[in-house]
């Protein structure tokens, strides 16, 4: 029901904007034929309003991948270099906030790890919101930002890595095929700030499915109950992503083609001295507004990774 649902939204969509096209048709008639100023211009906002909005049908066609339509669970790992790369990590993770907030995306933070000084060592992000993982998606790899310390006496230039994960958020358990007898599950005592009680308790919980490996924890809850339930929804979006990327492997092995999106492969570079530019090594996109980058304005980067990915015919 819920694909179907979602087949009507999107054929619906189109039959409304093939409506307005006709409509503007007649309008366009109109004009011509009383030859009035105003009317021109109300011709002229409404072409520029339909391709505007035809953009937006356009990335959504591109945007057909089987769990496009789904929220999203970000997961940020701070790099070596210490508090550098912990300070970036945690740049990444307002980045994301602010672009869910512009989007109209509920975000919220499961789980945190601080750094020793300053940053995180890593963090879990949810976002939940239509077409979320269909965008970022395209976030998923290691990003890499060069800048003057602000953290180094002699402010220095330095180079700090973060790696994004990017997994479909499960819909139904049902979805991710987990047997009890598969799963380790482990408590401790949080290791971050919270409180004497959150110190005293073993409320953290790591879960580990042992036939793949795969593990997924949660320490920022006061209640092991809670934080047991935000591990084991991130692990079967890690599931879900591990199964996606079994698909995908096995599509580029008929390509002839191989991908890593581990430390050594950067997708992405920041650079804030000597000169300010993103770049995107995939696409080639770039852009001088570093600060908007930062603030969130990512659709750009995003919608040029789809018409790069359509083009790789992925």
């Amino acid at each position: 029901m819920r694909q179907l649902s979602a087949l009507k939204e999107e054929t619906e969509g189109w039959r409304a904007f093939e409506g307005k096209v006709k409509d503007l048709k007649d309008l366009v008639n109109l004009s011509l034929q009383e030859e009035d100023v105003s009317l021109e211009e109300e011709v002229q906002g409404e072409i520029d309003g339909l391709f505007a909005e035809l953009d937006r049908l356009e990335t959504q066609l591109m945007l057909g991948g089987e769990y496009d339509r789904r929220s999203a669970i970000i997961a940020i790992h701070a790099g070596a270099g210490g508090t550098e790369s912990q300070d970036w990590a945690e740049m990444i993770e307002r980045m994301y906030l602010r672009w869910a907030e512009k989007q109209g995306h509920r975000a919220e933070v499961l789980d945190t790890s601080p750094g020793e000084e300053a940053g995180i060592k890593s963090a879990l992000v949810e976002i939940k919101g239509k077409y979320a993982y269909g965008y970022l998606r395209s976030e998923h790899g290691v990003h890499r930002l060069v800048r003057l310390s602000p953290f180094d006496a002699d402010h220095s230039r330095h180079t700090s890595f973060a790696l994004v994960e990017v997994l479909p958020e499960a819909e139904l358990s049902a979805e991710v095929k987990m047997n009890a007898e598969d799963l380790k599950v482990e408590t401790f005592r949080s290791s971050g700030p919270g409180g004497q009680h959150m110190q005293k308790t073993s409320s953290a919980v790591r879960i580990t499915h042992l036939p793949t490996g795969l593990a997924a924890s949660c320490q920022s809850e006061r209640s092991q109950h809670q934080n047991k339930a935000i591990a084991m929804r991130v692990l079967e979006a890690r599931l879900l992503d591990l199964e996606q990327s079994r698909k995908a492997e096995e599509r580029a092995k008929l390509k002839g083609e191989h991908q890593s999106a581990g430390w050594g492969n950067q997708i992405r570079s920041y650079v804030l001295h000597p000169y300010r530019m993103v770049k995107d090594h995939r696409t080639g996109f770039e852009t001088g507004n570093t600060t908007a980058v930062l603030d969130g304005d990512l659709n750009e980067m995003m919608e040029a990774y789809l018409r790069w990915q359509m083009g790789k015919g992925k």
